[in-house]
């Protein structure tokens, strides 16, 4: 193994260092799609600076540190800028050294780890007069909106097991609410709140892989009236062909949706793709 030990800058749209789903490649999941959490609470792509310091060894002790200046409008924003920036921080250790083949970027131990890795992760980001209603993504506000991210990620590989665990959240300085100054009975808000992710797996040496992951989520108490807290359940079986590059993928998702007033509604998803990469 040779150690990955330098600093990199760059400059353009691409992903911003936040959570561990969003960062990997849709590409390199487990599962047929990302959770509801990441849905809700990614800071996604966005277009600006950043700078990365990478300290990765083999079987010792190694740590990134991560950090982006960017616009906070979020890709392929040609509409007027809002008059704010996003300052995203992110580090990374990884106490039992690097994964083997940059093993953090993609979900299972499609490598089966001879040794125990552990990678653990924080990030943090203000988006200053945020236009948009998740920050980076979603419906535009009627009202600029400053929010707060933190992403927190575990993961863990060790001869065929795989486990990861997240932890995201939401917050504005001002209520997240925004109503239309033309029409007091139209409003849109910034989605606030939090939600974990629990990911675990195991990979046959047949190349046949076992999946589940349990994903809750809780809106903020500004917008608990306007839409419902979310419990997910999902299980799923993966026949890698071809490491993730070839693979066969099938999933079932139970979501259970419990709104303000009491009244729940469920919902299942069966899913099947094949995904066939470059």
């Amino acid at each position: 193994y040779k150690p990955n030990k330098h600093w990199s800058l760059s400059f353009g749209q691409t992903k911003l260092p936040g959570n561990r789903q969003t960062v990997n490649s849709s590409g390199a999941l487990q599962l047929t799609d990302r959770s509801i959490n990441n849905t809700k609470f990614t800071i996604d792509r966005d277009f600006g600076f950043q700078i990365h310091n990478f300290n990765e060894f083999e079987n010792k002790f190694s740590y990134n540190f991560k950090a982006a200046l960017s616009g906070g409008e979020g890709r392929n924003q040609t509409g007027k800028a809002d008059d704010g920036v996003a300052v995203t921080g992110k580090i990374e250790v990884l106490p039992f050294g690097a994964f083997t083949k940059d093993g953090t970027y993609f979900e299972g131990d499609i490598q089966r780890e001879k040794k125990p890795k552990l990678m653990l992760s924080g990030a943090f980001q203000q988006n200053n007069h945020a236009r948009r209603a998740m920050g980076e993504t979603g419906i535009d506000l009627f009202e600029t909106r400053t929010m707060k991210s933190v992403l927190l990620d575990a993961m863990f590989k060790y001869r065929g097991w795989a486990a990861m665990a997240s932890y995201m959240s939401r917050t504005t300085t001002d209520t997240a609410i925004t109503v239309n100054p033309v029409n007091a009975a139209e409003i849109n808000y910034a989605y606030v709140g939090s939600g974990f992710d629990y990911q675990l797996s195991y990979l046959l040496r047949s190349n046949y892989e076992v999946i589940g992951r349990f994903s809750t989520q809780k809106a903020g108490d500004d917008i608990k009236a306007l839409t419902p807290d979310t419990n997910e359940y999902s299980l799923g079986v993966t026949k890698y062909l071809w490491e993730h590059t070839f693979k066969l993928q099938s999933e079932l998702t139970f979501d259970k949706l419990t709104f303000d007033t009491g009244e729940t509604k469920n919902n299942w998803y069966l899913r099947f793709q094949v995904e066939i990469g470059i």
